[in-house]
């Protein structure tokens, strides 16, 4: 692996609602972290490592970049890794397509599965995870990396793509979400009170004329219910993919021409560009205000004004 040094890419900033003129810094730049990965996705910020994860679904790794150190593998034949996020304990929670599982990677550096199937037969390919404060955890299963080589295998299908939630207490699995409301479940994120959560659908893969958006549930019944499916937005320039929300409840999500920042209601804010499409993000640094993005093959980073939604014990 190569040896850290950044490198700065031209950029821009696109200003569609002045409410974005207070989320971005004129004086800050993209900066290219490393490249000569596959397809980046599932990025994850260790606070108190100051380090991020990401996964290289193609080359079948967890890769690990800090500043003093650069660029290290953290893990081969990682089960070709996708969405990843930690729960409250600090532990790594990977998507894995190879083995059709949600894993999770104790203190200790041990790997366990913590859920492979649903009503006895086999999950799809857990593709992004989020933990609610309850410790519970949300995961999509939609079939993306049963239809190909490249990102874990084809194979066969047993379950529909829905929404699962997992809780950790008690082992339960529960199906969150419909076929019919989601057919493609993608990225996943919470609102700050959690009273909410964004759901991408990126749409089923055989579908000819796909219309993927970002969807919006209400959380009910102290989290074991979603209701109230709406179009909350549509990326205008590729499709949205990965997302994370801000402090204050915005929507930053990836697109075709970089990220694109979402207000609560709907409206897009602003763009801020990059030279190839994003499929995933995150927020991490010291103060949590700096967007790492997963740009196919490259790693870039940006600083904003305002702060990825993270839990205080973690950032």
């Amino acid at each position: 692996m190569s040896v850290y040094r950044s490198e700065f890419v031209e950029t821009s900033v696109e200003v569609v609602d002045p409410r974005f003129h207070s989320l971005v810094l004129f004086n800050a730049q993209l900066e290219k972290l490393f490249d000569g990965c596959r397809w980046l996705e599932g990025p994850v910020w260790f606070g108190d490592q100051q380090r991020l994860l990401v996964s290289d679904i193609p080359n079948d790794r967890i890769l690990s970049w800090d500043e003093s150190n650069g660029l290290r593998i953290f893990r081969h034949s990682a089960g070709f890794p996708n969405g990843q996020t930690r729960d409250r304990q600090g532990r790594l929670l990977t998507c894995s397509h190879g083995h059709r599982a949600l894993l999770r990677t104790e203190h200790n550096g041990q790997v366990v599965s913590l859920v492979d199937s649903h009503q006895g037969q086999p999950l799809n390919t857990p593709n992004d995870v989020v933990v609610k404060s309850d410790g519970t955890v949300w995961f999509s299963d939609p079939l993306y990396g049963l239809v190909n080589d490249f990102e874990g295998g084809r194979r066969h299908s047993f379950q529909p793509a829905v929404i699962y939630r997992f809780d950790p207490a008690d082992r339960s699995l529960q199906a969150m979400t419909s076929p019919d409301e989601v057919k493609g479940p993608n990225g996943l994120a919470f609102s700050p009170d959690e009273s909410m959560l964004y759901v991408v659908d990126t749409c089923a893969p055989d579908d000819s004329t796909p219309d993927p958006l970002i969807h919006l549930f209400d959380v009910e019944e102290g989290g074991s219910k979603l209701s109230g499916r709406r179009d909350f937005h549509r990326v205008n320039n590729g499709n949205a993919d990965g997302i994370r929300v801000d402090a204050i409840g915005n929507v930053w999500s990836s697109a075709g021409n970089g990220v694109h920042c979402i207000a609560p209601d709907g409206t897009l804010l602003g763009r801020i560009a990059t030279p190839r499409l994003v499929g995933n993000l995150c927020f991490g640094g010291v103060n949590g205000n700096r967007l790492f993005l997963c740009s196919w093959d490259t790693m870039y980073s940006i600083y904003v004004n305002t702060r990825g939604l993270q839990h205080p014990a973690l950032s």
